[in-house]
């Protein structure tokens, strides 16, 4: 191999997001986004691809670059068959594509992603890195659901987790913030943007994690509804009459904040509550109160809490939400410094008091950067 660079390759159900790293120096050379597949003058995702490989070649980063090591593609859902970055063949294609009905939101474009890619292509290594790869180091006694065994096994019914690259990469981080080896390390890792999810680590190994069979259990989201009593659902159908497609929709795109409030940006919902608006206090209350419930339950899972890590767009940004979340619980050792918290910065850093016994900290997530380098270890060895 002789290249050092790494297209990393996000392929959504309406967009393609791209990022090129070069492993050697650290550098970016090239990132971007194509969006609104489907419409206008990008019709399908080959289009898309073809204008992602026309922007690198106007670069001169073209996808016959000589320097271009390997392409990883993110996958959401790799089931209990992929649980490590893996070489994509013909054959992991198809294991891809069965895993659809675990996530038909997000497999389809995944795989598109990668028959396109790989057509143009097809001489280059190209890496899927799953999203519920890291988690799948979590216990049976919490992967599994108190529900029949034989069901649940034929119909691969069990908690997978996701936001694994984020996780991954944010808990290693922490170790090093802390100036020490990941295996030393129990953490907290709460990844809170529109999706969010929590996930306890301990020694560098998920051992906990909230999402579920699909990304909706778990925390309070900008759209989902996270945890609800699975009786709420045959309530709706029975007493409702709302279809199983109309129950869907209403958990994964008209609940969470937007549901409690009309909102799911955290920033105008800070607006709103500034100007007394109840509503908008009621949504971030109940946000609150879920994340708070994830952090007891984790710090007694973990036993011994090393670090609580708050990533990505609502973790890294929300200086009100991460002190409503830690608020109050010095019985726990966790003690937030007010000014530390306040400071906006780009780089990961510690906003606990110097007395607090677990290190709280703030760490920007790379899920690119993840990718690239799983990616890259894997057609390097």
């Amino acid at each position: 191999m002789n290249g050092s660079r790494v297209l990393v390759l996000n392929s959504g159900s309406s967009s393609v997001k791209y990022q090129l790293l070069d492993m050697a120096d650290g550098s970016r050379p090239a990132s971007g986004i194509v969006e609104r597949i489907g419409e206008g003058p990008v019709a399908d995702h080959a289009a898309a691809l073809k204008q992602v490989a026309d922007e690198l070649a106007a670069q001169g980063l073209g996808l016959d670059s000589p320097e271009l090591a390997a392409v990883g593609h993110r996958v959401v859902h790799g089931g209990t068959r992929f649980t490590e970055p893996t070489l994509i063949t013909d054959e992991v294609v198809e294991e891809i594509e069965k895993l659809i009905p675990l996530a038909p939101l997000h497999n389809p474009a995944n795989v598109t992603g990668i028959k396109v890619a790989r057509a143009l292509r097809p001489d280059l290594p190209q890496v899927a890195v799953f999203d519920t790869a890291f988690h799948s180091t979590i216990p049976e006694a919490a992967a599994r659901y108190a529900i029949d065994v034989a069901t649940a096994d034929r119909w691969g019914v069990r908690r997978y987790g996701f936001h694994g690259t984020s996780h991954a990469y944010v808990s290693r981080a922490t170790a090093a913030l802390l100036g020490k080896d990941p295996a030393e390390v129990n953490t907290i890792v709460l990844h809170l943007g529109n999706g969010a999810s929590a996930s306890a680590v301990r020694g560098g190994v998920c051992v906990e994690t909230s999402m579920g069979l699909t990304p909706l259990e778990g925390l309070v989201m900008g759209t989902r509804s996270g945890d609800i009593d699975p009786a709420a659902i045959f309530h709706l159908s029975r007493v409702g009459g709302m279809s199983t497609d109309e129950i869907d929709t209403l958990l994964n795109k008209r609940s969470g904040l937007a549901g409690l409030c009309g909102d799911n940006d955290m920033r105008e919902i800070g607006r709103r509550m500034g100007e007394g608006d109840q509503a908008a206090q009621l949504a971030f209350d109940i946000y609150i109160h879920r994340l708070r419930k994830y952090v007891g339950a984790y710090t007694a899972v973990l036993g011994r809490v090393d670090a609580i890590a708050f990533t990505a767009g609502v973790g890294e940004n929300s200086a009100a939400v991460r002190e409503a979340a830690m608020r109050d619980l010095t019985a726990f050792g966790i003690e937030v410094d007010g000014v530390r918290n306040a400071l906006r910065s780009a780089t990961a850093r510690l906003i606990s008091t110097e007395s607090s016994r677990v290190a709280v900290a703030v760490v920007p997530t790379d899920e690119e950067l993840e990718i690239a380098s799983q990616t890259f270890d894997l057609v390097s060895a």
